[in-house]
């Protein structure tokens, strides 16, 4: 039953991917740019997390709304400040712009509490629950639960709220949304304070779960996260749930058979092949675009 147990921590570990690539995958939704910074909003959330548990003896669920309350805001500044008035730029000044954003956030953490490593201090009690004969991780449960529970509330949010509407409205067409009068800024500042909030969420999950984290922490998990919504299909959220998993369970089953050091590249692996073979994804559209 070694498999079940393996199952279980990949799609937990994939679940992770997936709440950081919903973020990806809703702003390339709406807007059409590829925010490199997310990552390091995740990276943010998982210290809010930190200091929230150390310092201010928070619970683990009290962390959790915290940061994602904390990253929600930091979204919407980023987006106010560095990419409203680019909206009608170039992709590459966008792009470029996003990567300049990720290392700012990144060197102004370091410079503030330095570079050094944190050890995540333990909430949550781990225990082994037999599961069909595997001893299946109580904190690999725990995470996964929560995170489905998040990708769940997007859902709702997105299908039957007024907001999703409106998010769903400007994805299709911003100028006729416009036209309908929908407040175009005020939806694409929402879409970065959800998408940030689940990647919060994700940082302090991903503390609890891994127990150690830095500054530069955002990076890996950020490119994997954005390898799971292009696998899903970039633009689609069902798409980057799946995508995530299944970025998860691939890299855990590559480590229980001994090639753990090839983790990361098969994450890369997957990439290459679903560029070649599928560039729209699992769950993505063929478009047609001018140039």
């Amino acid at each position: 039953m070694e498999w079940l147990q393996q199952l279980v921590n990949g799609i937990s570990i994939g679940s992770i991917y997936a709440l950081i690539a919903l973020g990806y995958t809703m702003v390339y939704g709406i807007i059409k740019l590829i925010n490199f910074a997310h990552g390091d909003v995740f990276m943010i959330g998982a210290f809010i997390g930190f200091w929230s548990i150390s310092h201010w003896n928070l619970g683990f669920f009290s962390a959790l709304l915290l940061s994602m309350i904390v990253c929600a805001l930091i979204g919407v500044i980023i987006e106010r400040v560095a990419y409203k008035r680019l909206r009608n730029a170039t992709r590459i000044a966008a792009l470029i712009t996003a990567i300049g954003v990720s290392l700012l956030i990144e060197y102004t953490m370091i410079f503030f509490r330095g570079a050094q490593s944190a050890v995540y201090p333990s909430t949550i009690e781990n225990r082994a629950i037999d599961v069909f004969g595997a001893q299946i991780s109580s904190l690999s449960l725990l995470i996964l639960g929560v995170s489905v529970a998040l990708m769940l509330l997007l859902q709702f949010i997105v299908h039957k709220t007024k907001i999703g509407k409106a998010m769903r409205a400007v994805s299709h067409d911003a100028e006729a949304a416009k036209l309908m009068g929908i407040n175009v800024d005020n939806t694409i500042s929402a879409t970065f304070a959800i998408g940030s909030a689940l990647a919060g969420a994700a940082g302090v999950i991903f503390g609890v779960y891994y127990t150690k984290i830095d500054p530069l922490m955002g990076m890996i998990p950020g490119i994997k996260a954005f390898i799971a919504a292009v696998l899903g299909g970039i633009g689609s959220i069902p798409g980057a749930m799946v995508g995530g998993m299944l970025l998860g369970v691939v890299e855990t089953f590559v480590s229980a058979m001994g090639f753990s050091s090839w983790r990361d590249a098969a994450a890369f692996l997957i990439l290459i092949v679903i560029l070649i073979f599928k560039p729209s994804g699992l769950f993505g559209k063929n478009t047609r675009e001018k140039v």
